[in-house]
């Protein structure tokens, strides 16, 4: 059971090192269940009982499950991003060094473990906008290949380092791509032979790089999973399952993952962006519903907000708190805060808890210490755009944000039940009663 679900888990993100593999694979999952895809530039044709998603930038997408019995309906969405912190190359990448080394120009995207780059194989993955005639043609790149490594620096050079040492992004964290043979215009020229077209038909390019370490369970009963981007896409992929699974004929399933949730989703394609609301209005509208009908829908609602939480570390238990902290290979976290970084609250938490109930999940609780800041997720961003019911939940892990992450094997079987049953769930929640 929990083998065939990491197995698919480490295929997917093994498959995805960029948001725009991320959802071209998650539209290439939809599309063999049925889905029928979208363009926003088009007029569309939803139909109850149709499924459909789009996307919007190649890096954000949303697909659709229309109930058959509409008459009263609502949404409901599970939500997560598909993006990771890693290092953008710049556009003008190559920096020679002494006529000896060419390396590459990046810099950082989203707030990672600078540490975990150094020492490891790296390679070059992301989307080139090609000119084909008098059209411009997206094109995904992702070299299968050892091709760039950050060397570390020598203790013997650097002898305080393990007393502390604050990396520098333009200085320390820069790959070494090739040797003396390498001269200026061969990165774009090698980008351009994997691609298959000439060197002047590339017009732009959005490369990243990513760890090409292989996926590992380990742990004494193999308990663990360790990976690249399982932040977020473990709950990307887990979401996606349980979507598929849950039908519910009197709402609207939403399935989205968001990009640059990592760099504060205020993009086109973020969940700060007009995108759901867009799509969700979209919809109401082609069913031959109203504006008061749509608001309804909405006020009815309910998302769940899926991005992975901290588990306890083995080593410095202190830096959670004491009775709000979780542990890996226990169950969905729910995340809460006082200072509403979180969605969730009293009403959310009894609908997930029964929803969890009944699937047979167990939960955990998880808040930070009162004196030290924690980080933020899309919820309250997508919310800001369509408002209705919604809960922080996602899965425990360790090292997040690092090139190489850690979680527990049993969490993504808890996050696919939890989520199917929440699709196949009518939610009601009744208003607090008047006071005398």
């Amino acid at each position: 059971m929990y083998e065939e679900i990491i197995s698919g888990l480490t295929t997917f993100i093994g498959k995805s090192p960029t948001a725009f593999h991320a959802v071209a694979n998650m539209g290439a999952v939809l599309r063999e269940n049925g889905y029928q895809r979208l363009n926003e530039g088009e007029a569309w044709d939803i139909r109850q009982d149709g499924k459909y998603y789009v996307t919007r930038n190649d890096s954000s997408i949303i697909a659709l499950h229309i109930g058959s019995k509409l008459e009263d309906y609502s949404f409901k969405i599970a939500a997560s991003h598909s993006d990771s912190p890693t290092f953008k190359i710049k556009e003008n990448a190559e920096i020679q060094v002494k006529d000896r080394y060419m390396k590459l120009n990046t810099e950082g995207y989203g707030g990672m473990l600078c540490v975990a780059w150094f020492d490891r194989p790296l390679s070059v993955a992301g989307r080139v906008m090609v000119k084909e005639g008098e059209r411009y043609a997206a094109r995904l790149l992702c070299v299968d290949r050892d091709l760039l490594l950050i060397p570390n620096m020598a203790i013997h050079m650097n002898r305080e380092v393990n007393n502390g040492y604050v990396y520098n992004k333009q200085t320390d964290m820069l790959p070494l791509f090739g040797g003396s043979e390498c001269g200026k215009g061969d990165f774009k020229r090698f980008i351009a032979k994997e691609l298959g077209v000439g060197k002047e038909d590339i017009y732009g390019m959005d490369l990243y790089l990513y760890n090409r370490m292989a996926p590992s369970v380990w742990g004494m009963n193999q308990e663990y999973i360790s990976c690249p981007q399982l932040d977020d896409l473990q709950c990307a992929y887990t979401s996606l399952q349980g979507f598929l699974q849950g039908e519910d004929e009197r709402a609207v399933n939403v399935f989205a993952c968001f990009d640059n949730e990592e760099v504060g989703s205020g993009t086109k394609q973020g969940a700060a962006s007009t995108f759901l609301y867009d799509v969700l209005y979209r919809v109401n509208l082609s069913l031959g519903k109203g504006e008061e009908e749509f608001y309804r829908a909405a006020a009815k609602g309910f998302m769940l907000s899926c991005d992975n939480a901290h588990a306890v570390h083995p080593n410095h238990t202190d830096k959670t708190d004491e009775g709000n902290c979780v542990y890996m290979n226990e169950g969905i976290v729910v995340k809460s805060h006082a200072g509403q970084k979180y969605t969730s609250d009293a009403v959310s938490i009894a609908v997930f808890r029964g929803i969890c109930e009944e699937a047979g999940v167990p939960l955990q609780f998880f808040s930070n210490r009162s004196d030290m800041a924690g980080g933020s997720t899309l919820g309250n961003i997508a919310m800001s755009q369509v408002s209705m019911n919604s809960i922080d939940i996602g899965l425990p892990q360790l090292a997040m944000h690092s090139s190489y992450e850690t979680a527990g094997v049993k969490d993504s079987y808890y996050m696919i039940q939890a989520v199917r049953r929440f699709f196949e769930s009518h939610i009601d929640i009744l208003p607090v009663d008047s006071l005398p």
